[in-house]
């Protein structure tokens, strides 16, 4: 029983982690308005729900990209509407939402809970792993790099795992200590602005997610 993993697997598996991680989109646009508003561990927070959604679909690709990956074709478009309506909820809760700067160093009056920051997580999990196009991004990813990394064992197979979710965990950590050094020069109004503007985007890629569906249906595309 092999016990040692192919190493090139973790330095590959953390740049996918990244890569899955960087581009813009719903659940970066709701992990940026976060980290923004409750700091370093707002920011965590959130990216730590993505990051369980990597790690799951990685893992779904680990067992067996082919099956899997028709079982989301064939699927896609229940997923997809049930995403986008999603977004647009958390968009127009995101838009109405009263702005309110944390704190900016822990222990001060109004410092948000810890169920304020557990919240997050189930949030931008859900909307991860309701994303068609993320998924079956991350599972072309997978199915190209095993081409030249192949997965021998189940040790493989978790390691990679881990690494994809580790890569995605250090963009998290990244970015939003980022936000956390600048958030301080942020003021309620701005905030507010950022809020409607984010809930505008959250929305906007829920109607595009159910707009495609709905042109497919019609025959457009």
């Amino acid at each position: 029983m092999q016990l040692i993993p192919n190493l090139l697997i973790i330095p590959t598996g953390l740049v996918i982690g990244v890569l899955v991680a960087a581009p813009v989109g719903p659940v970066n646009v709701l992990c940026v308005q976060r980290a923004i508003e409750r700091g370093f561990w707002g920011g965590i927070a959130a990216g730590l729900g993505s990051v369980l959604g990597d790690g799951l679909i990685a893992l779904c690709a680990a067992m067996g990209v082919g099956a899997i990956t028709g079982a989301v074709e064939q699927h896609r478009a229940l997923i997809q509407i049930i995403g986008g309506l999603a977004l647009m909820a958390f968009g127009l809760r995101l838009y109405l939402t009263l702005p309110r700067l944390e704190p900016r160093h822990p222990g001060q009056v109004g410092e948000p809970s810890l169920r304020d920051y557990a919240w997050d997580i189930p949030q931008t999990f859900f909307l991860t792993i309701t994303n068609p196009g993320a998924v079956l991004g991350l599972f072309a990813i997978f199915g190209g790099v095993s081409t030249f990394v192949e997965l021998h064992s189940n040790i493989d197979a978790l390691t990679m795992v881990a690494s994809i979710m580790a890569g995605s965990l250090g963009w998290w950590i990244l970015l939003s200590n980022l936000i956390g050094r600048v958030r301080h020069r942020i003021d309620t109004g701005s905030l507010g602005v950022i809020n409607r503007i984010a809930g505008i985007l959250l929305a906007g890629f829920g109607v595009l997610l159910i707009g495609e569906i709905a042109m497919k249906w019609q025959g457009i595309f």
